[in-house]
């Protein structure tokens, strides 16, 4: 993956996640961040994961496979989504904050992809079909164990697809890199 970020910007990223966390959670006001730093300018795609410090369980996870917005931007909104808009978790608490830990991907631009490229731990797949689709990171497949077979059906479930899905003609296969990083 080429355009890796400063560790000045994923400190700094790390931290306007947080604060928007904390302003939206106890205001419901929504913090505009400012940057000189050219790499925080520019238009990225941004996935926000929120995890339990303890026990390491998802509390939320939301973003976005096309860039839309500005990178820093792109953290500060989706911070808030992922703690609010996450429809597999009810809305986070203020008080739950101090026990979450935030980790940031950001997407390199979706490319089509052919199942026998896939690479586990490399790719993030995206599969659409009709008006069905899903998304898997790319550290997904590692950290369950997945193999590339394993990786598709997966992502077939996830769509709400029937198994093998991702094998017919008018599905559509993308895959994308992305560079992730969470607070210590």
């Amino acid at each position: 993956m080429t355009d890796q970020l400063s560790e000045e910007s994923k400190s700094r990223l790390l931290r306007v996640a947080r604060e928007s966390l904390e302003i939206f959670l106890t205001s419901g006001q929504r913090t505009v961040f400012t940057s000189e730093i050219p790499e925080l300018l520019k238009k990225r795609a941004v996935f926000v994961t929120l995890r339990k410090k303890v026990s390491g369980n998802l509390r939320g996870c939301v973003g976005q496979i096309e860039a839309r917005y500005r990178l820093i931007e792109a953290v500060a909104k989706t911070a808030i989504f992922s703690a609010v808009d996450d429809s597999r978790f009810p809305p986070l608490e203020p008080d739950e904050l101090p026990n979450l830990l935030i980790e940031i991907n950001v997407l390199t631009p979706s490319a089509p992809i052919k199942p026998e490229a896939v690479e586990i731990g490399k790719h993030g797949l995206q599969l659409s079909k009709g008006t069905s689709g899903g998304l898997f990171l790319p550290e997904v497949a590692l950290s369950n164990g997945w193999d590339r077979l394993t990786f598709l059906e997966e992502l077939c479930r996830k769509a709400d697809l029937p198994k093998g899905s991702w094998q017919e003609t008018d599905a559509e296969l993308r895959s994308f890199e992305t560079e992730s990083w969470e607070e210590n």
